[in-house]
């Protein structure tokens, strides 16, 4: 079963207008999008592949990288 980890993304508008996340708690992860919801999906997936990585060449996950537990709090964006 696959393990479920939280992150917290920075997230910041450049000046051509895309949005540029990044992630304290997993060194590498860098990814840009049109919107807020993009940059969260191709983070994720980012996310997700750095993951991967750091298991097949059998490398210890960042510990400042934490797991989801039974409950977390989640910090979201809405458009109005």
């Amino acid at each position: 079963m696959a393990e479920e980890y939280r992150l917290r993304l920075h997230i910041e508008q450049v000046e051509d207008g895309q949005y540029v996340a990044t992630c304290e708690s997993l060194p590498g992860l860098v990814a840009q999008g049109r919107t807020v919801q993009e940059t969260i999906e191709i983070a994720q997936d980012v996310a997700r592949k750095l993951v991967e990585s750091y298991r097949d060449h059998q490398d210890p996950l960042p510990p400042t990288l934490a797991p989801v537990e039974q409950q977390a709090d989640f910090d979201v964006a809405v458009t109005a």
